[in-house]
């Protein structure tokens, strides 16, 4: 579903996962966010708050395989939610930067929906999993989410020690600087999205 008011809603079933997601671009922060791992609830709910996006995600997964299948599929269909919303990207800024801290920890997002999916992520993690969800996902979620939503992405850890705060401050950072890009630009200097 795609409209003037830059709504969309994406269903994905696979053997592995079954998947639904509503996504506004202009909305308020507001999310109900169920995957079955806690702590990735926990950071999409982060993420909608920082980007103002209101965001529906249901995910039923095989979790008791791992959690790598819900991860990185809520990736792919929250990537073709914001594709879908963003259409034909006339008058977005399209770029967007974000800094931000989380206590030890500073992390850097830029952003480009330049229709050329791209992600370079560079983080190192002290500790194999946050709660319940394996570290090592976080990357596989921001990979899916690039790639599936178009966009040119860079993320990275500037410094910092905690795990959890590294996987925070990408999500917030991630959503702030997608926010940015996404956002009506009072001056539009540039339609062309392949140069």
């Amino acid at each position: 579903m795609l409209n003037k008011e830059r709504l969309a809603e994406v269903s994905r079933k696979t053997k592995e996962t079954d998947i639904s997601v509503k996504l506004n671009l202009d909305g308020k922060g507001d999310s109900q966010i169920s995957t079955g791992i806690h702590f990735f609830d926990h950071m999409l709910t982060l993420f909608a708050r920082h980007g103002l996006f209101d965001l529906e995600i249901r995910c039923v997964g095989d979790l008791e395989v791992d959690g790598h299948h819900t991860v990185e599929d809520v990736g792919i269909a929250l990537g073709e939610a914001f594709d879908r919303a963003l259409g034909p990207k006339e008058g977005i800024s399209r770029y967007g930067t974000a800094y931000v801290p989380m206590d030890e920890t500073l992390c850097r997002t830029v952003v480009d929906f330049s229709g050329r999916p791209f992600l370079v992520c560079k983080v190192q993690f002290s500790a194999g999993k946050v709660g319940e969800m394996s570290t090592e996902l976080v990357e596989e979620f921001f990979h899916a989410l690039a790639m599936h939503s178009r966009a040119n992405l860079h993320i990275e850890v500037l410094y910092g020690k905690n795990s959890h705060h590294k996987a925070e401050a990408m999500f917030k950072s991630t959503a702030r600087a997608i926010c940015a890009a996404v956002s009506k630009h009072p001056r539009v200097f540039c339609n062309d999205y392949h140069h």
